[in-house]
């Protein structure tokens, strides 16, 4: 099989080392970094995960750091979801668009205070976008990447493997929020959040050189919670409706389109600039959504490039993600679908690499 060649352009992350004596057994490249996507196996790594704890080295989430007295204001400018309100200590899931209203990332925003936030950004080179706005703009602000790597605690026990390493305290934060808290006489933002629907935490380092300790530390206190190096595992995640920027959506779809309207309050986000385009999309409703799927048959191969969807003869759709559930036994799916056909009950054909199968459109993801 094809291998990746490394160079200093695909970045190794401060957990690498970790990652490697875990027993990685593949990447893909997200950011320009290495992201591990199975350690034993995928479908093992999602009964393990929906069982116990795992500790996933996420630094691929790059974060763009906003700072200065604009810093607020630019952030408005990026997303059509409503900031006002937003206090220092959340988190907000907020898409990012165009002038067009396309999607050009679908991040968290950390609100550290007034005049600092990060972003903490999916696959795409977003601080480049931030930069031409700013300097257009002319807002006094600065923007860069930070050295801040996160490492996320996913599972079951993540609660109990956190209070072991931060104290009770951990316990206290409320989902999206995020509090500060010591490791080795440095303060780490701890947010209860992460890619998974199993539960768990994101603690953003601060620096690179105390990535490998926060990671042994972890290791050895969860000892007997049958803690593994975990990754974002692909089942869990089609299962749970949390969608992938690059793969279920891109620049070509509104966050409408991707099922996110309720993260758009394009009448009071006053400054957003793609509001103008969005508000149309909002008067007069997408014509494509996201849809979950159950697709007919045995396991179907991975999606790795987008499977047309039929009804008849004609296109209405694509596959964009799927994979077998052993949990309920079904090949499930991300797609877009044409408002002709997205309604739950509506039965589709779908031209996997096995050939063509039956599809079901669901009312609602799995979990």
């Amino acid at each position: 099989m094809p291998q990746i060649s490394l160079s200093r352009r695909l970045r190794r992350t401060p957990f690498s080392d970790g990652v490697e004596a875990a027993g990685v057994k593949a990447y893909t490249v997200y950011n320009h970094m290495l992201l591990p996507t199975v350690f034993e196996s995928v479908e093992a790594d999602y009964r393990h995960l929906k069982t116990h704890v795992q500790v996933w080295d996420v630094s691929c989430e790059r974060q763009v750091e906003l700072r200065g007295p604009d810093a607020a204001r630019l952030m408005q400018m990026l997303t059509p979801r409503d900031l006002r309100g937003m206090l220092p200590g959340q988190c907000f899931y907020v898409p990012i668009v165009d002038e067009t209203g396309g999607m050009l990332n679908d991040p968290v925003a950390v609100k550290l205070s007034e005049d600092r936030w990060w972003v903490s950004i999916a696959d795409s080179d977003l601080l480049l976008w931030v930069k031409g706005v700013a300097n257009g703009y002319r807002l006094d602000v600065l923007m860069d990447e930070p050295d801040v790597s996160p490492l996320a605690v996913q599972g079951p026990k993540a609660d109990e493997l956190m209070v072991r390493v931060f104290g009770d305290r951990v316990r206290d934060i409320r989902f999206f929020k995020f509090d500060m808290f010591e490791f080795e006489g440095r303060d780490l933002a701890v947010a209860r959040s992460g890619y998974s629907k199993q539960g768990g935490f994101e603690i953003y380092v601060e620096g690179s050189d105390i990535g490998m300790p926060l990671w042994n530390a972890l290791f050895e206190a969860g000892e007997n919670l049958n803690v593994r190096a975990g990754c974002p595992n692909l089942i869990e995640r089609i299962e749970g409706g949390l969608l992938s920027y690059g793969n279920d959506m891109t620049d070509d779809n509104t966050p409408h389109e991707c099922g996110l309207g309720k993260f758009c309050n394009t009448h009071t986000a006053i400054g957003c600039i793609g509001r103008d385009a969005l508000l149309r999309v909002a008067k007069e409703g997408p014509v494509q959504q996201i849809r979950p799927m159950a697709i007919d048959g045995a396991a179907v191969p991975p999606c790795d490039r987008p499977w047309p969807v039929f009804a008849g003869e004609k296109r209405v759709g694509q596959v964009t993600s799927s994979a077998w559930s052993p949990d309920f036994e079904i090949n499930v799916s991300i797609g877009m679908l044409r408002l002709s056909h997205w309604d739950a009950g509506t039965i589709v054909k779908v031209a996997t690499p096995d050939g063509m199968r039956s599809a079901t459109v669901q009312e609602k993801f799995w979990i």
